[in-house]
C-alpha cells in the first residue's frame, strides 16, 4: 500500500500545481475580452480569433482545474441524502461512485476525444469561422482535462481504501446538512451581533467622549 500511496501523493502534487496555475487563465481571458472590446469599439476592428481565444482560455481553466476541484472536494454534490449517512457509508458511496461512474466515464471520454485530437493535429483542422483558430488546442485541452481527472480518480480511490483500512486519517469532517446549516447560521449571527455592538459603541455619546 505504501507504493500506491506514494503514487497518490505524486498525482496530488501534479494536480495541485496544474490546478493552481490554470486559475491565471481566467485573468488572461478577462484581459483578452477587455482588449477585444476596446479595439472593436474604438477602432471598429475585430476578429473571430479573439473570441475563440476567450473560449479556449475559459475551457482550459474549466477542464484542467476539474481534477484539482476533485482533490479539494469542491465538486457540487447533492447532500440531502449523502450527508445523513455515517462517514463509513459515505466512504463506500465514494468508493463505488469512483469505480462505477468517475473512472469509466473519464475512460470513455479519453477513448472518444483522443482520435479527434490526433485527427485535428494531423490534418491541421481550422475553425469554420472566418479568421478562426486551429482546433487541435481545444481538442487537446479535452484530452488533458479528462486524463487529469482520470488520474485524480485513481488517487482518490487509493486514499479512500487507505482511509477505510485505517492507514491514513480522514481529513474530511462529517456533518449532516441541517447541522452544517445551523453552524453557518450561528457564525453569521455572531458576526451580525458583533457589527451591531460596534455600531452602538460608535453612536454612544459617552463612548465618543
Amino acid at each position: 500500500m505504501g507504493g500506491l500511496l506514494a503514487l497518490s501523493r505524486g498525482i496530488d502534487r501534479v494536480t495541485t500545481v496544474i490546478g493552481r496555475s490554470v486559475a491565471w487563465l481566467i485573468l488572461l481571458a478577462i484581459i483578452v475580452s477587455s482588449v477585444n472590446a476596446v479595439v472593436r469599439k474604438v477602432f471598429s476592428v475585430s476578429s473571430n480569433a479573439w473570441l475563440e481565444a476567450q473560449w479556449y482560455l475559459f475551457g482550459a481553466a474549466f477542464m484542467l482545474a476539474a481534477a484539482y476541484t476533485l482533490l479539494i472536494n469542491e465538486h457540487i454534490r447533492i447532500d440531502i441524502i449523502y450527508g445523513r449517512w455515517s462517514r463509513r457509508v459515505q466512504h463506500w458511496i465514494d468508493l463505488i461512485g469512483t469505480l462505477l461512474f468517475l473512472l469509466p466515464f473519464t475512460g470513455i471520454m479519453l477513448y472518444l476525444t483522443w482520435p479527434a485530437f490526433t485527427r485535428a493535429w494531423a490534418n491541421g483542422e481550422i475553425s469554420m469561422n472566418a479568421g478562426g483558430l486551429a482546433l487541435w488546442p481545444a481538442r487537446g485541452i479535452l484530452v488533458a482535462g479528462f486524463a487529469l481527472l482520470f488520474a485524480q480518480g485513481i488517487s482518490e480511490l487509493i486514499k479512500k481504501i487507505a482511509i477505510m483500512r485505517g492507514i491514513i486519517p480522514d481529513t474530511v469532517s462529517h456533518a449532516e446538512p441541517h447541522e452544517a446549516g445551523h453552524r453557518e447560521a450561528g457564525l453569521m449571527t455572531a458576526g451580525l451581533d458583533q457589527d451591531l455592538a460596534d455600531e452602538a459603541r460608535r453612536s454612544d455619546p459617552e463612548n465618543r467622549a
